[in-house]
């Protein structure tokens, strides 16, 4: 019975580990899914791993476990998205 509890826990801190880590690209697309204003990219991604500027266009990038993922903005509407 000892070895199947120690089993479990250590199930269950693997589990918690792995979901505490970096979302996949995937995961940030999804979640990034009918977002149209740099509010609404915020409020669902919060803030990005890194943010450079260009004149007007703004690039937010998100890291992820498998690469990144790059918002393009020009004013306050998103414009593109790019996973690499």
């Amino acid at each position: 019975m000892t070895t199947w509890l120690r089993a479990a826990v250590a199930a269950a801190v693997l589990l918690t580990l792995t979901a505490c880590g970096d979302p996949t690209k995937a995961d940030i697309i999804d979640k990034a899914r009918g977002v149209e204003t740099r509010e609404q990219l915020q409020k669902k991604l919060g803030k990005p791993t890194e943010v450079s500027k260009l004149g007007p266009i703004e690039q937010w990038t998100y890291k992820a476990k498998d690469g990144q993922v790059t918002f393009i903005l020009t004013g306050d509407s998103v414009a593109m998205q790019a996973a690499e």
